[in-house]
């Protein structure tokens, strides 16, 4: 896509307005142009009172113009109110053009639970903050109640976590296969499975390691997470032997929430349980992403609907405290009655969680090159799917206690994590809220620490497992990183 852009407006912004009305769009300079290729003009100018913008649109021989114009307002930092002028005319241009309203606006970013609570801070009800929302950000009415709510339930979580406390993440970057869509860091190929007894030796060390540094920092840790890829492509013995060593190396007394991955079914047994809830395991996450078997074939899961019920069966047998199952609305094939099947089928079971994705795609999910139209503009048909899973989500009595938005998502939505009372996953919401400090340990992993002024500093461990295991090798990589993390203040 063809971006020009004159005024002091950040380029991230605008780029990200242009994946509302183009999800797929590429930005590159040197990218080969067409008389098909999309064109978006933005001019921004400081003007006395606010800011006015202009944004063009051509696609082929339509073209589509529009202005804005937003005033100077004591709740809004200068910046912000030069993204809203600047949001606001692509959002009517775009809206003409593309002939689709985003139920999202011109509000961008991953976490837009943090502006929704800044308003709260500033405003005081939750009736001024939608109201801010709908009109300044252009949100549906839907999505302020529904980030407003996430909201607060964030900051009554983070009420109760205060600044002394921390959570673990550990990687397990390996799955039995790849999903098609997949855009994490895990691997499933026999020679990189081969490394496994290797990359869980490095990474215990690495997990003592960091515990002592959490310790030096006068922490502690209350919140534990297994991630992957799927912690539970693990043997049975290794896992057991993984969450032996967990619970021998942290205080598990001050945890007072423990996940496992299990996200792919075919990879759960009743042993691999029984070790999970010995050693202190609260939540597992059990992930159908679809109950339609033709559309799991499609997406590369190597499971059938039935494997997740017997999964889920076992996972409810052994006593686990929470179970948590992932959903996709979306999914290239599927449709609303597919969608509100597998939607009822899993509310049926009334999991402790439910969290509900909407299809998204990365440069690196393998579905990119399958042929498959994965931008294929079913916006209206994601809609009704999102709107119908939270509406019986809320009929079950379960509210949403977390959010996250990412680019590219079909019809610019949204994923929400779904509860029932008591039982929210307390990591989710604090690795959105972005307050604490999250220790990370294993390939791909990313330590979040919060300085003491409120900066953060992401430390980021190598990507691949490979890379992970050299790290000792090479200039003692490895006593750097933890030295680094040791001293962050």
């Amino acid at each position: 896509m063809k971006l020009t852009v004159n005024g002091e407006i950040n380029i991230s912004y605008v780029q990200n307005l242009c994946l509302t009305f183009f999800p797929g769009a590429k930005f590159a300079q040197d990218e080969q142009e067409s008389d098909e290729t999309p064109h978006a003009c933005v001019d921004l100018e400081r003007t006395e009172g606010g800011y006015s913008a202009r944004v063009a649109l051509c696609v082929e021989e339509r073209r589509v113009e529009s202005r804005a114009f937003v005033a100077d307002n004591p709740l809004y930092s200068d910046h912000s109110i030069a993204q809203m002028a600047v949001g606001k005319a692509f959002y009517d241009a775009g809206s003409r053009l593309i002939k689709y309203d985003p139920p999202w606006g011109i509000l961008v970013g991953i976490r837009p639970a943090k502006i929704a609570s800044r308003l709260y801070d500033r405003l005081g009800t939750k009736l001024a903050v939608r109201k801010a929302l709908t009109s300044d950000y252009l949100l549906s009415p839907k999505k302020a109640q529904l980030i407003t709510n996430v909201a607060l339930t964030e900051r009554k979580i983070l009420q109760a976590y205060p600044k002394d406390t921390c959570s673990l993440y550990i990687s397990i970057p390996f799955c039995p296969t790849r999903c098609a869509y997949c855009s994490f860091i895990s691997y499933a190929t026999p020679r990189l499975l081969s490394l496994i007894p290797q990359y869980l030796e490095r990474l215990k060390r690495d997990i003592a390691r960091t515990v002592d540094i959490i310790r030096q920092r006068g922490q502690h840790i209350v919140t534990i997470y297994i991630g992957g890829g799927t912690p539970t492509t693990l043997d049975p013995e290794q896992l057991r032997d993984l969450l032996s060593f967990i619970s021998e190396t942290v205080d598990m007394s001050r945890v007072t929430e423990y996940t496992l991955e299990a996200g792919r079914p075919d990879t759960v047994t009743p042993e691999k349980l029984a070790s999970a809830c010995e050693y202190g395991v609260t939540r597992v996450s059990i992930n159908p992403q679809t109950l339609n078997d033709e559309i799991l074939a499609g997406i590369g899961r190597k499971h059938t609907s039935d494997d997740f019920f017997r999964a889920y069966y076992q996972a409810r047998q052994s006593g686990v405290k929470a179970i948590n199952t992932d959903i996709i609305a979306g999914l290239p094939g599927d449709n609303f009655v597919s969608f509100s099947k597998t939607v009822d089928q899993i509310s049926e079971l009334m999991p402790e969680n439910i969290t509900v994705h909407t299809f998204f795609v990365k440069k690196a999910s393998d579905i990119l090159h399958s042929g498959v139209n994965v931008y294929a503009r079913n916006y209206a048909e994601a809609v009704k799917c999102v709107d119908y899973a939270q509406l019986v989500a809320t009929g079950k009595k379960y509210h949403p206690y977390y959010l996250y938005r990412q680019k590219n998502t079909v019809g610019n939505l949204e994923n929400v994590g779904f509860s029932l009372e008591g039982y929210d996953g307390i990591y989710n919401c604090l690795i959105m809220a972005e307050e604490q400090n999250i220790y990370a340990c294993g390939a791909g992993a990313v330590t979040k620490l919060v300085s003491e002024s409120g900066v953060i500093k992401r430390f980021c461990a190598p990507k691949y497992p490979y890379e992970y295991l050299d790290m000792e090798k090479n200039g003692n990589e490895a006593e750097i990183l933890f030295e680094k993390i040791l001293t962050f203040r």
